[in-house]
Order: structure tokens, then C-alpha cells, then sequence
């Protein structure tokens, strides 16, 4: 193995993501990527400092011809080996996730979508002289909602399908093979201008989401907004804008995510790989309590121009709780340590 590979190797051994090394070297990320794609080589003081960090000799890191040497000393990651990554493979989950963002993006935007022809069908049904009854417009409405959801449950579940040979990234530590990481980066740099437009799209469309709202509630008269027959139509176009921002942000993020996977970064280091289980058990049951109460309270009461905000304050309140999570495991791990 060469010097590149080596430092890869140990930092993953070690359970660090390179930022987490560049703060023990005291560099920058950019500077341990470039040692991992063999673009540059560190000086003989941070050789120096890897030796003791990683508990492995200087003439390991630096002779392409010595054996991978006992690390013991390194933090424990199984015994087990390590399932290796191949070129083909990291190519092929790359194509394979770009092919997949938009219909994931459209599976989002199909459930955001939904409750537009019920809250459109409810506002025909109050117009004076409207040939639709509320309780067929609801009928309709839900009908259609539903369909919506189905399409969006079976674009989910096909993604997933194809996704599955690759399932092991998200939740097992694994190595890849050399040259991997340098492709990788390469395409996170060419694919970054177009991350970067398509979360700005995303969170200006769904900023701007509310414009249409508070039209409507700036020019209707006072005491009456709620009785406007442009009000219905305003919270559909609500719902649009909300859509089509969030196609954005999930079509940049799937994509981007794919990559972070494979180089074992962001919300997929092995210190998160390991929570993974504790973070999915408190997803599904927050999100099928919030679902229950939607139900619970919608149903009975017919409220389905007011109850769908419970979806986006509680897709608020569970990345507060995903944090206090975080936080929560963070102190139990230190705990653990002393």
C-alpha cells in the first residue's frame, strides 16, 4: 500500500472522518483529503504525529513495502474484516443514486402535493352556486390524496429495491479500494455548484411558499380572511411552492449524500453508523404517533384546511429532537469513557 492508502486505512480503523483528523493534526480537511487522493504528501512533522496518533511506525507510514502492522493500539471496529469497496461498485452507486434523486425528489413532492385537490374541491364546494356537496368533494379529495400517497409509497419502495446491494453503506464500516476516495472527491467537486444551486432554489421556494398566503390576507376583509374564495387557492399554492422546493433540496441531497456514504463523512461516520438503530427507533415512533394524532384529530372533526400544519411543525420539532438525541448519546458516551 502506499502512503494514501494507509492514512485511509488507519483514519477509518481509528472510526475518525478527515475532519475529525485534521483537528488531531491541527490542518485542514482539504489537506488530509489531498494526502488520501495522493494529490500531496504531509511533511515529516505530521509523518511524525500519524506514527504516535495511530500507534503504527514511521517506516510503516512511509515504505510502500512493509506489511500492514498490528493495531492493536488503534480502537476496536470488530474482529471481523472489513468488506471492501471496489471501483466498479462505488461507479455503479453513484450512477445508480443519481438515476434514483429525482424519482426520490418526486415521491416527497407527490406527499406534499396530495392535500391540494381536497383543499381546492373544498373551496368549489362553499362558492355560491357550486354544483359539488362538501361531503362529495371531500370523498374526491381523499380519494385522490390517497392515490397520491400509494404512487409515492410505490416510488419509495422501488428506490429502495434497487438501492439494496448497497445497503451496507449506510450501516456497516467498510474500506475502499485505491482510488476510490479520489474519484469520489472529484465528483463531490463537480457536483458541488449544483448542490449549491439547488438548495438555494429549495429554500427560497420555500420561503416564498407563504407569499401567496399572506396576499390573500392582506387585501380580504378584515374578520373574513378565512371566507375569501381565494383563500383555498392560496394554500394550495402554498403546498406547491413548499413541493417544489423541497424536490430541490432532496434531489441535491440524495445525490450528495450517495457520495458522503461512500467517503464515510457527514451523517455517515461510524460513530453515526452505530447509532443508526437508536435514531430509526425513535424516528418511526415519532413520526407514526404524529400520524395517529393527524388522523385522530382530522378525522372526527373535518378539519383539513388547518390540520395539515402539523406537518411541517413537526418536521421542525424532530430535527430539534434528532439533536437532543445526539446530544443525549454524546453525554452517555463520554459517561462511558470516564
Amino acid at each position: 500500500m502506499i502512503l494514501a492508502d494507509k492514512i485511509i486505512a488507519l483514519r477509518k480503523k481509528a472510526g475518525w472522518s478527515q475532519e475529525e483528523l485534521a483537528q488531531q493534526l491541527n490542518v485542514s480537511r482539504q489537506s488530509v483529503s489531498k494526502w488520501e487522493g495522493a494529490q500531496s504528501v504531509p511533511d515529516l512533522e505530521r509523518i511524525l504525529q500519524m506514527s504516535r496518533l495511530f500507534g503504527v511506525s514511521t517506516d510503516y507510514l512511509l515504505k510502500d513495502e512493509l506489511e500492514a502492522p498490528d493495531t492493536s493500539l488503534l480502537p476496536d471496529s470488530g474482529d471481523s474484516p472489513l468488506r471492501r469497496v471496489t471501483m466498479e461498485e462505488a461507479s455503479a452507486y453513484l450512477a445508480l443514486s443519481r438515476r434514483n434523486a429525482p424519482w426520490l425528489a418526486l415521491g416527497v413532492a407527490l406527499c406534499i402535493f396530495s392535500p391540494i385537490v381536497l383543499l381546492m374541491l373544498g373551496g368549489l364546494s362553499e362558492a355560491p352556486g357550486a354544483g359539488l356537496t362538501e361531503n362529495a368533494a371531500a370523498g374526491i379529495g381523499i380519494v385522490i390524496l390517497l392515490l397520491m400517497v400509494a404512487a409515492a409509497a410505490a416510488v419509495f419502495i422501488a428506490c429502495d429495491a434497487k438501492m439494496e446491494p448497497f445497503h451496507f453503506l449506510e450501516k456497516e464500516p467498510f474500506e475502499t479500494e485505491y482510488g476510490v476516495a479520489g474519484m469520489v472527491r472529484q465528483r463531490q467537486q463537480d457536483f458541488r455548484p449544483m448542490y449549491t444551486r439547488l438548495n438555494t432554489a429549495g429554500v427560497c421556494l420555500c420561503i416564498l411558499a407563504a407569499v401567496p398566503l399572506f396576499v390573500v390576507l392582506a387585501v380580504s376583509p378584515a374578520g373574513q380572511e378565512e371566507y375569501s374564495p381565494w383563500f383555498p387557492a392560496s394554500v394550495c399554492a402554498l403546498l406547491a411552492l413548499v413541493g417544489l422546493g423541497v424536490f430541490a433540496l432532496v434531489y441535491g441531497g440524495a445525490c450528495w449524500e450517495a457520495m458522503q456514504r461512500l467517503l464515510e463523512e457527514g451523517d455517515y461516520t461510524r460513530r453515526r453508523k452505530a447509532r443508526k438503530q437508536v435514531v430509526e427507533a425513535v424516528s418511526l415512533i415519532y413520526w407514526l404517533v404524529v400520524a395517529a394524532g393527524y388522523l385522530a384529530y382530522s378525522i372526527p372533526t373535518g378539519n383539513w384546511d388547518y390540520s395539515w400544519l402539523v406537518w411541517p411543525v413537526a418536521g421542525i420539532l424532530y430535527g430539534a429532537a434528532l439533536v437532543l438525541l445526539e446530544l443525549a448519546q454524546d453525554a452517555a458516551e463520554r459517561n462511558r469513557r470516564a
